[in-house]
């Protein structure tokens, strides 16, 4: 009993420091990586490393904060016109989020856990180099590919509006993020499950026993 409440009191301040992490990647301009002409964003960099350290569950609730962090940011500080796209309490003329806002905000960020999570486990015991650089790659990517996604389903025509572009040649332009942003956010995902997710995998195994 006392191994059990001590391995659960490691957990939670091992997930707490990760909470933490995740907080000031979200909330300051240290989540963002100038990579030549484009900025890729670190904040589902924590979420990722949680799947990998603590579970997938343990992912999922990091993913859920994500999405809590960035929904205050986008309502409280909006950082640019877009944030009707990402939270319902913020309008842009005739532009207004809603519910759809919400999915867009938490869904993918949660999913991001759930994925990594399940990818790791599938390979981690055949594979355990290929298990981090893919659950890190395919988490930052199912990301991607949601929030756009979500963007062009739900928001597409106010979404051009806002960004002073013709709705047809809106997808395109996903397009293009995806390949300038969500492909080198991809490549650093995978890179930081490797390179810090190993190490520190193996050594929450040692001190929880987490599989």
């Amino acid at each position: 009993m006392e191994s059990y409440n001590n391995k659960k009191t490691l957990f939670l301040a091992q997930f707490s420091l990760l909470l933490a992490i995740e907080a000031i990647v979200c909330f300051t301009t240290l989540g963002s990586l100038p990579i030549g002409p484009i900025v890729a964003t670190l904040s589902h960099i924590p979420v990722i490393i949680t799947a990998i350290l603590l579970g997938t569950k343990a992912g999922a609730a990091m993913g859920f904060f994500f999405g809590l962090f960035s929904f205050i940011v986008w309502t409280f500080t909006p950082p640019s016109p877009i944030a009707f796209v990402f939270t319902p309490f913020y309008s842009l003329g005739q532009f207004q989020g809603n519910f759809w806002s919400l999915m867009i905000c938490f869904v993918p960020r949660i999913l991001i856990g759930v994925v990594t999570g399940v990818v790791y486990n599938s390979l981690a015991k055949r594979r355990r180099v290929l298990a981090h650089i893919l659950s890190g790659v395919l988490g930052t990517l199912v990301n991607t590919f949601l929030v756009l996604g979500g963007i062009y389903v739900f928001f597409g025509p106010s979404y051009a509006s806002a960004i002073g572009a013709e709705y047809s040649v809106l997808l395109n332009l996903i397009g293009m993020v995806v390949l300038t942003n969500g492909v080198p956010e991809a490549i650093i995902g995978g890179f930081v499950a490797l390179a810090v997710g190993m190490p520190l995998r193996q050594y929450v195994q040692r001190t929880i026993g987490v599989d």
